[in-house]
């Protein structure tokens, strides 16, 4: 990684601090010149960046440690730990487009003790924003830019910054900014294109970025934003995805923190792989046709991500621990995409998928100047059935739109369980409710919206002008032997009206209207994409550094 990184190690596994060597001067300003000319000629500043306005936009400042919060209601003790949302939070204005799965990582915190809550904010401090803190602006390339022939005009600025030195992609150009887990003593902040950044939690809530985890030098490719800790063996399961063969690689982390040797998965092209899923022994893997098409986005004027709704949707399922794909399935089902499963798990000869599943995304539609109110996906919850046997795929829809972000007790987490917790989205990301389904009652058939009902067993509504985020489930008790649904979902809520946000909790079991607690927070807190709770006993087993 460079004779400036510093390596510490943390219970065997080394965290490298990135020392990235971006540097000034005359080629730095001569590529600077070519993009401002280049810039405005090709692209319409003019038209205002939804994804940068209300409370999409970012917060200018972190926030150190504010205790004693206001609480209405009372903080049940099992929440003691420390509740963490990461999300886009752009520091320097972009230089030109920009996507909402942009912006430099900053993870919202909630530290709770004996009924009291600390607030923080902090960046993750990725080499990306070390860099661009060393300029002063934005240099690297953004989603958002990559869209017709001025997609790849700024594509070769990004690559001409590298070639001579002007940026460092030593230690990745990730963000950290789309979800966190927690697995051998470390909490991670992910973003796909990357490896994982450990963020270690202080003991008065704070956050400090100790670097990134390469698996001592093993993980040589991305690292998935959603990867599965089995919490029956401590294993961590991910994968990466790449625009080059192998298109898709699988690994194993031990308990231990050691990750095992890759898997290629071999599928026809470059496609967004954003989530996969795991049971007791398989992995599943989703080929969907949200596919990487850089020509097309030259010779069309398109995102350079496109849906081919003609192809069909693919998943494959190998046994967990093969050191090859030679005995993974492949089964096909209707053309789809997925950016989250809920669960999965196996039943006699059948593997079992509970997904959020989106008839014909469009990512562009998440990009740049866009109304205020936008289209959903139409997303709806789907039970997804693969016979290991016979070959036989099936699919059942157990919801109308719109509704994504499942979550579950993951303690169950690839075995059978029964309740799932999702929002509910009036556009695009957009929040207004939580929404509880049980897996063992049928959806009413005839339903035009979301409503209690049939497999509908409770909606938080958050009221008008107020919206939500990623709600987490948190047990009373940990493990499986307790009810399934005896605990409180936790999350964050902005009201638009006032301009101030809070977190709310609420009990997972009754979906009560009536909120367990109201945390009202220091300042506002933008919308933002995964959340996850570290409970008590994983802050201290927190490696140290």
């Amino acid at each position: 990684m460079g004779e400036a990184a510093a390596e510490d190690f943390h219970k065997g596994t080394a965290v490298v601090v990135p020392a990235p060597r971006p540097s000034k001067g005359v080629a730095s300003w001569a590529v600077d010149l070519l993009e401002r000319i280049a810039v405005r000629l090709g692209h319409d500043k003019t038209k205002p960046l939804h994804w940068l306005s209300g409370n999409f936009a970012p917060i200018t400042d972190e926030t150190p440690p504010a205790a004693g919060l206001p609480v209405r209601g009372h903080l049940p003790g099992c929440l003691n730990g420390e509740f963490v949302r990461v999300g886009p939070n752009p520091k320097f204005v972009p230089v030109a487009g920009y996507h909402w799965f942009d912006g430099d990582g900053m993870i919202h915190a909630m530290r709770i003790k004996d009924g009291k809550a600390t607030y923080v904010s902090r960046y993750v401090k990725t080499s990306r924003l070390k860099q661009e803190e060393y300029f002063g602006g934005a240099k690297f390339i953004k989603l958002g830019d990559l869209k017709g022939f001025f997609g790849l005009f700024m594509d070769q600025m990004q690559e001409l910054r590298k070639k001579l030195k002007v940026l460092d992609a030593t230690y990745g150009v990730g963000t950290a900014n789309t979800a966190l887990i927690y697995h051998h003593g470390k909490l991670m902040a992910l973003s796909e294109i990357d490896k994982p950044y450990v963020v270690k939690v202080l003991e008065d809530g704070d956050l400090q970025t100790l670097g990134l985890l390469d698996y001592d030098k093993r993980l040589k490719h991305s690292f998935t934003a959603h990867p599965k800790v089995d919490p029956f063996t401590d294993e961590m399961f991910t994968f990466g995805y790449s625009y080059e063969p192998p298109y898709c690689t699988y690994r194993v982390i031990t308990k231990d923190g050691v990750m095992l040797n890759p898997v290629p998965i071999t599928i026809p092209e470059s496609v967004m792989m954003h989530d996969f899923a795991i049971t007791e022994n398989y992995s599943i893997f989703m080929d969907l046709p949200l596919l990487f098409r850089p020509k097309e986005m030259v010779k069309n004027g398109e995102f350079i991500y496109k849906f081919d709704p003609t192809k069909k949707a693919r998943f494959g399922i190998l046994q967990r621990y093969e050191k090859d794909e030679k005995s993974i399935r492949w089964f096909e089902l209707p053309s789809c995409f997925i950016f989250h499963n809920a669960n999965a798990w196996e039943e006699g000869d059948e593997v079992i998928l509970i997904t959020c599943r989106f008839e014909n995304p469009d990512l562009d539609k998440m990009n740049g100047h866009q109304s205020e109110k936008l289209e959903s996906f139409g997303n709806e919850l789907y039970e997804m059935r693969f016979n290991m046997k016979t070959g036989a795929a099936s699919q059942k829809q157990l919801s109308v739109s719109a509704v994504d972000f499942p979550r579950i007790n993951e303690s169950y987490t690839g075995r059978k369980q029964r309740y799932v917790y999702c929002t509910i989205l009036d556009s695009i990301w957009k929040v207004t409710g939580i929404i509880k389904f049980d897996l063992h009652a049928e959806p009413e058939s005839g339903k035009k919206q979301l409503e209690a009902g049939g497999n509908v067993c409770g909606i938080y509504d958050l009221g008008p002008g107020r919206f939500g985020s990623e709600a987490v489930f948190v047990p009373k008790v940990p493990g499986v032997s307790g009810e399934e649904d005896d605990g409180y979902l936790i999350f964050f809520v902005h009201d638009e009206n006032t301009g101030k946000s809070e977190v709310n909790v609420i009990d997972a079991k009754t979906m009560s209207a009536d909120p367990v607690a109201v945390v009202e927070l220091p300042n506002r807190v933008p919308y933002g994409l995964h959340a996850f709770f570290v409970n008590e006993e994983q802050l201290g087993l927190q490696a140290e550094g």
